[in-house]
């Protein structure tokens, strides 16, 4: 089939098939805003591709690094896109587990209802 795939294809149509942007206009927006580079260099959406190249499309905070195995037009399974690359991206940090809550010790800052009640007993106050 002839229109699955082909020498070369555009950038932002490979990125889409492939399942690294939701929508054809995502990644045409994302090709025009500067967050695909192909071999290094910023790429146009019509930009072509071709098996071999790198891609590097940044989602967020997060930036996956691909290299093209396979270049196809039309948008496939997610199994059958996961051959079409080879993912490069490096694996993200652990999180670190928040701080525990912070534990006010006993008489620093403002005190209780309890304690303003002994408080007040000390002193005499009803």
């Amino acid at each position: 089939m002839p229109a699955e795939t082909s020498d070369a294809v555009r950038v932002d149509s490979w990125i889409w098939a492939v399942r690294l942007a939701k929508t054809r206009s995502a990644a045409t927006t994302a090709c025009k805003a500067g967050h695909v580079r192909v071999n290094g260099d910023r790429a146009k959406p019509a930009q072509r591709i071709r098996a071999g190249d790198d891609v590097r499309v940044r989602r967020g905070t997060v930036e996956h690094i691909v290299t093209v195995t396979k270049p196809i037009v039309k948008r496939v399974s997610a199994a059958a896109a996961a051959e079409c690359l080879i993912d490069r991206t490096p694996p993200r940090p652990k999180k670190t587990d928040a701080p525990a809550a912070v534990v006010r010790e006993r008489g620093a800052g403002r005190p209780t209802k309890r304690d303003r009640r002994a408080i007040d007993r000390l002193r005499g106050r009803p």
